[in-house]
């Protein structure tokens, strides 16, 4: 046993450096590609931002000029955060990043832009778990069902427009689908409440959050 202590010790201490290395190393690409990382999630957010609200619509930068967690007194809405678009440092949209609790498959990720006079400027799907080839139609590479919101408004609040067609409404269902879109449905139109009530917070809040998604 005595003679095999020198060696165990001689393991250990290479154990020991080589464990010491592999952290070094993984410490030193974590910091050479951290800002790569941040950059790309910048430019990402600004992509979907630039989709949903007209670059002509803006002369600030969105993904800087936000709010996170806003108040809000309806419950059955769940904001993230609000982008704020302003041109010439007047508001002209803002999108909003909230979520379709009630989705086919769970939680719809959206964002919803809405233009300063109550119409939809653009809506997009972040994540979701939604059926292929039935509810993932939500999402712009498999189908421009989620373009069909752009111009839209709620005239009062007896609208019962907003509703998919099987419910007596003006927007399509999916085949085989109905619940995906009429969750889309829903929370858009309740953004757009929470929009046209909330207005004067949204654009008057300091901003409080940083540039990622």
């Amino acid at each position: 046993m005595s003679e095999l202590t020198p060696a165990i010790s001689k393991n250990s201490k290479i154990l020991g450096l080589f464990a010491v290395a592999c952290t070094a190393a993984v410490a030193l690409v974590q910091l050479l590609t951290e800002d790569r990382i941040e950059l790309q999630a910048q430019q990402q957010l600004i992509k979907q931002l630039n989709q949903v609200i007209k670059t002509s619509n803006h002369d600030n930068e969105m993904f800087r000029d936000c709010i996170l967690s806003p108040a809000n007194n309806n419950t059955d809405l769940l904001i993230d955060v609000i982008y704020r678009a302003r041109l010439n440092k007047v508001p002209t949209a803002a999108a909003i990043k909230t979520v379709a609790p009630d989705g086919y498959s769970g939680n719809i990720e959206l964002l919803i832009a809405i233009n300063i006079d109550g119409s939809v400027s653009g809506v997009r799907t972040l994540l979701h778990k939604e059926t292929p080839g039935l509810g993932d139609k939500i999402e712009l590479r498999k189908s421009d069902w989620i373009e069909t919101f752009a111009g839209k408004k709620v005239l009062d609040d007896n609208d019962n427009r907003w509703a998919v067609i099987k419910d007596g409404g003006m927007f399509d269902q999916f085949t085989g689908a109905t619940i995906t879109p009429r969750a889309v449905v829903k929370t858009v139109r309740k953004t757009i409440d929470y929009f046209q009530a909330n207005q004067e917070v949204i654009f008057n809040t300091a901003s409080n959050c940083g540039a990622e998604l």
